[in-house]
């Protein structure tokens, strides 16, 4: 399974307080802390003049809320794709992230009740395919777990962390498997 060769933006979500915890959310609808909406607002900004015509989100409050801060700075809709949603984390949600997390993406592992790698993998590889399928430039905003998944998918080590309300430009190679991912610049809020 591989993605359209459609360069695309991703954001992952500002910060909850799970994150800011270290603790596994998945599933779980938590939402944006006083700094991710901040880190939301600083990532509109630095997406103000890049061309974005469509906004996709996950429908989870910590991205759908940031999609929206998004979307307001643009003066555009946001739509929502169920395949964006985080990796369901089984019994890990609400727990900190633990030593499991590295067999899990290596497919050793899966938590009880949980969505192998793998699924996500193909799950996030569909979802993107649906979006970069709509007029672009197209803003997917999503998850982390996701995102290492997108990783793979983007011919990337995928077990690297992506910070929160980063903008990523995800770019196709002229020839070969790897993409290029390359981080906006964060303007100043203040």
């Amino acid at each position: 399974m591989s993605l359209n060769p459609t360069a695309f933006w991703f954001l992952r979500h500002g910060e909850t307080d799970w994150n800011a915890e270290g603790l596994s959310q998945g599933h779980t609808d938590i939402p944006l802390n006083t700094v991710g909406i901040s880190q939301a607002r600083r990532a509109a900004l630095a997406l103000v003049d890049r061309g974005i015509v469509t906004i996709i989100a996950s429908p989870l409050s910590r991205a759908l809320r940031t999609a929206e801060i998004v979307a307001e700075a643009l003066s555009l809709p946001v739509a929502t794709d169920a395949g964006l949603m985080e990796v369901g984390f089984g019994v890990e949600e609400g727990r900190p992230m633990g030593d499991w997390y590295d067999s899990w993406i290596e497919g050793s592992f899966t938590p009880e009740g949980a969505e192998s790698f793998q699924a996500l993998h193909d799950r996030a590889v569909k979802a993107i395919n649906r979006a970069t399928a709509k007029q672009g430039p197209v803003l997917v905003v999503a998850h982390g777990a996701l995102f290492r998944a997108l990783r793979l998918a983007l011919g990337h080590v995928p077990n690297v962390r992506t910070p929160n309300a980063l903008p990523l430009w995800c770019e196709p190679p002229a020839s070969g498997p790897v993409w290029s991912i390359t981080p906006s610049h964060l303007p100043s809020l203040g």
